[in-house]
C-alpha cells in the first residue's frame, strides 16, 4: 500500500487538512498564532513563483499550429463550462446555500490543470505537446479571466465586491511572481527541472495549508454546524452532475471538430479538468477573508479527487486501446505471403 499512498498523498491529505481544521481551528484562523491572513498570501505568491519557474514556455511555441484543439479546450474551459454552471445555477441554485452556489460558479470558471492533464494525456497515448500547450495557456489566461468571471457573477447576483483591490492583489500576488519565475527560468532552468518534483511537493503542501486555514475560519464562524449534511450531499451530487456533463460535452464537441485520435485524447484529458493547485490560492485572493470561504471551496475540493479517479481510469483504458494494432483497411487480415507469392498465376 505504501507506493499507493506516496503517489496519492496530496489527494489523501485534503480530508486530513479539513479534519485538522475541525480539531484545532484556533491555530489556523485569521487571528490565530499562524497569522494566516498574512502567511496564506505569502504562500499564494510562492505557488505562482514556482509555477513560473516550472512552466515550459517552449510548449507555447511548439503547439501553436494545432488551432482546432486549442480552440476547443480554451473555449470549453472559459466559456462552455461557465455557461453550463450558470444554467445549472438558474435551475437548481435556489435549493443551495448562497456560498455553495458561489462555490459551484467559481468551480465552473477555473482554468484547467497543468501536471494532471499532461500526465493523463501521455498515459492515454494522446498529443502530449498539445495538452501541455493548453495547460500552460489555460493557467496564464486563468489569472485574468477567472477573477473577471467571478466579479461579473457576483454583480449579477447582487453581491457587490470592489474589483480594484482584487485586481491589485492579483497583480501583486499572482502575476508578478509568475512573470518573475518565467524571467528567472532561463538562468535556473536546469536547477528547476532537477527540483521539479520537490517544488511540486512544496506547492501542494502550501495548498493544503491554505485549505486548512480556510476551513479553520469557517469552523470558527460555525458555518458547518448551521448546514451539515444539507450542504455536503447537494455539493457531492452537483459535482457529479457537472463532471458528467463536462465529459459528455467535451466528447460531442471534439467529435464535431473531427479531431485526430491524439488530439481527441488531449481534449478529453484537458477540457473537463479544473485546477485545485491554482484554484485555492486564487480563491484566497478573490474572496479574501470571506467567512464562507470553506464552503465556496467545497465543490473544488470534491471535484479534484473525482476527476483524478475517473479520468485516470479512462486514460488507462484509452492507453490500452492505443497500444492495439490498427486493423487493415478492409477489415480482413491479409494472408501471409509464401516464398512463391510474388509469382503470377496463369490467370494473371
Amino acid at each position: 500500500m505504501l507506493p499507493f499512498f506516496l503517489r496519492n498523498w496530496f489527494a489523501l491529505s485534503l480530508p486530513l487538512a479539513v479534519a485538522l481544521a475541525w480539531v484545532i481551528p484556533d491555530l489556523g484562523s485569521a487571528d490565530g498564532p499562524l497569522k494566516t491572513s498574512i502567511s496564506t498570501k505569502a504562500g499564494v505568491a510562492l505557488i505562482f513563483l514556482i509555477q513560473g519557474l516550472t512552466l515550459p514556455s517552449t510548449a507555447l511555441r511548439q503547439g501553436l499550429s494545432q488551432w482546432r484543439l486549442h480552440l476547443l479546450v480554451q473555449s470549453f474551459t472559459f466559456l462552455v463550462f461557465p455557461i453550463m454552471g450558470i444554467v445549472l445555477d438558474r435551475l437548481a441554485g435556489g435549493w443551495l446555500a448562497p456560498d455553495l452556489r458561489l462555490g459551484f460558479l467559481y468551480l465552473a470558471v477555473l482554468p484547467s490543470t497543468i501536471t494532471t492533464s499532461v500526465i493523463l494525456t501521455g498515459m492515454a497515448g494522446g498529443n502530449t505537446v498539445g495538452a501541455l500547450f493548453n495547460a500552460v495557456l489555460s493557467s496564464l489566461l486563468g489569472v485574468f479571466v477567472t477573477p473577471l468571471w467571478v466579479a461579473w457573477l457576483m454583480k449579477a447576483s447582487n453581491q457587490q465586491q470592489p474589483l480594484g483591490p482584487v485586481i491589485a492583489e492579483i497583480v501583486t500576488l499572482l502575476l508578478i511572481p509568475l512573470v518573475l519565475g518565467q524571467l528567472l527560468r532561463p538562468v535556473c532552468e536546469a536547477w528547476a527541472n532537477r527540483q521539479k518534483k520537490r517544488l511540486g511537493t512544496l506547492s501542494s503542501a502550501v495548498v493544503l495549508f491554505i485549505v486548512y486555514a480556510a476551513f479553520c475560519n469557517s469552523v470558527k464562524q460555525r458555518l458547518w454546524t448551521q448546514h451539515g449534511l444539507n450542504v455536503l450531499l447537494p455539493a457531492a451530487g452537483g459535482v457529479l452532475l457537472l463532471f458528467a456533463l463536462a465529459v459528455l460535452l467535451t466528447e460531442v464537441l471534439a467529435r464535431a471538430l473531427s479531431l485526430t485520435r491524439p488530439d481527441l485524447i488531449a481534449a478529453r484529458c484537458c477540457a473537463p479538468q479544473k485546477t485545485l493547485a491554482s484554484g485555492v490560492p486564487m480563491a484566497k485572493i478573490i474572496f479574501g477573508a470571506h467567512p464562507g470561504l470553506g464552503l465556496i471551496l467545497l465543490p473544488v475540493l470534491l471535484y479534484h479527487p473525482l476527476q483524478l479517479i475517473v479520468c485516470g481510469a479512462l486514460a488507462s483504458r484509452w492507453g490500452r486501446q492505443s497500444a492495439l494494432p490498427e486493423p487493415p483497411a478492409g477489415g480482413i487480415p491479409e494472408a501471409p505471403k509464401g516464398p512463391h507469392s510474388s509469382k503470377k498465376s496463369p490467370a494473371q
